[in-house]
């Protein structure tokens, strides 16, 4: 990176580059200027997208790529995440939701992951995806490559867009900068949260001890600034239903965040949440927990609801994705232990 130039990289899909022209610089057109200085991070057709979308400003105002840069101009351009490494088309059964010639909703179930990596080379959503595009009969525009614009954990089931043409990422990309995209999660979280309703602001970072997982920061000017709303949907004494809705769409947000204020997601085991956090610990009731974490082995969030404009037609596009089953038997046996409680 150079001087007078930052970048936020974000798990939704997005790096932002802010650039500060410097003093002696001649004049160019910005794409030729932002194509030399971001080298292999782009390209000149996603820098020509980029400007379609409104995803380069110049002082704080949209730009077409002919604008002529000026000394000292203060630029800032959107960008999708580079696509995941190259890596080989697999068959993988789709739950899909939408789908039209510029983007594709799928519900993803837990177990997945989302693109290769580290670990995880075979049997991921994105390789699922690669198969199924090459299927389909070429349209203008179509790269048969999937477009992540944002991304779910392994263990989290749920909604996912997908973009198939490299206008419709950049343009998805943009909605998840802005924050304008709806999404909200149903969790069941560890302990009785005492407000129905309420915010959680704390910036996240990699936590020293164990680089796997993330915790919020104790130093405001550090990490990634991360904002979670939540409401409570049902009470269960010992644990919670909640429905959170994402301000920021940063790693690990929901568990983090949830984790920070004392009421980990249930059987979430990065945080801690595969141990009893709460309630006295008789042996039925930890029968009963045992039971609970082999009905839903993972951590007990959806993401339920995903809203977003479409980048094609503008229309505004809404779906919602009814809980897996492991997250209907786990919350319908706490409604049951509740109910023997009480009685």
């Amino acid at each position: 990176m150079q001087e007078n130039e930052t970048i936020e990289e974000d798990k939704d899909g997005y790096e932002h580059y802010r650039i500060k022209v410097d003093p002696g610089q001649t004049s160019m057109r910005i794409d030729v200027f932002l194509a030399h200085r971001l080298g292999n991070k782009t390209s000149r057709t996603k820098i020509k997208y980029a400007a379609e979308a409104d995803c380069i400003r110049v002082n704080e105002k949209p730009v077409k790529v002919s604008y002529k840069i000026k000394p000292n101009d203060i630029i800032s351009i959107v960008l999708p995440t580079p696509p995941p490494p190259e890596c080989e088309p697999e068959y993988l059964p789709l739950d899909i939701i939408y789908e039209d010639q510029h983007l594709i909703v799928i519900n993803k179930p837990a177990g997945i992951v989302v693109h290769p990596g580290v670990g995880h080379y075979h049997g991921t959503l994105v390789q699922g995806l690669m198969w199924y595009f090459n299927q389909l009969p070429a349209t203008e525009g179509n790269e048969h490559r999937p477009g992540l614009v944002h991304r779910i954990d392994k263990n989290t089931s749920g909604l996912l867009v997908v973009a198939k043409s490299e206008l419709a990422m950049v343009k998805l990309a943009k909605q998840f900068y802005e924050h304008s995209i709806e999404r909200k999660y149903i969790a069941l979280v560890w302990g009785d949260v005492k407000q129905d309703k309420g915010t959680i602001v704390g910036n996240i970072v990699r936590a020293s001890q164990d680089r796997k997982v993330y915790t919020v920061s104790k130093d405001p000017q550090q990490g990634k600034h991360a904002v979670t709303h939540y409401e409570v949907l049902e009470r269960f004494g010992e644990t919670t239903l909640l429905s959170l809705q994402l301000e920021t769409g940063r790693t690990h947000q929901i568990r983090v965040h949830m984790k920070h204020i004392g009421h980990t997601l249930f059987c979430d085991e990065n945080y801690g949440g595969h141990k009893i956090l709460y309630g006295q610990v008789t042996q039925r009731y930890k029968q009963f927990i045992e039971n609970c974490f082999k009905i839903c082995p993972r951590q007990a969030l959806h993401a339920h609801t995903l809203g977003f404009m479409h980048p094609q037609t503008h229309d505004k596009l809404y779906f919602e994705q009814p809980l897996p089953q492991d997250m209907q038997n786990l919350i319908q046996k706490w409604r049951d232990y509740k109910t023997h409680t009480l009685h």
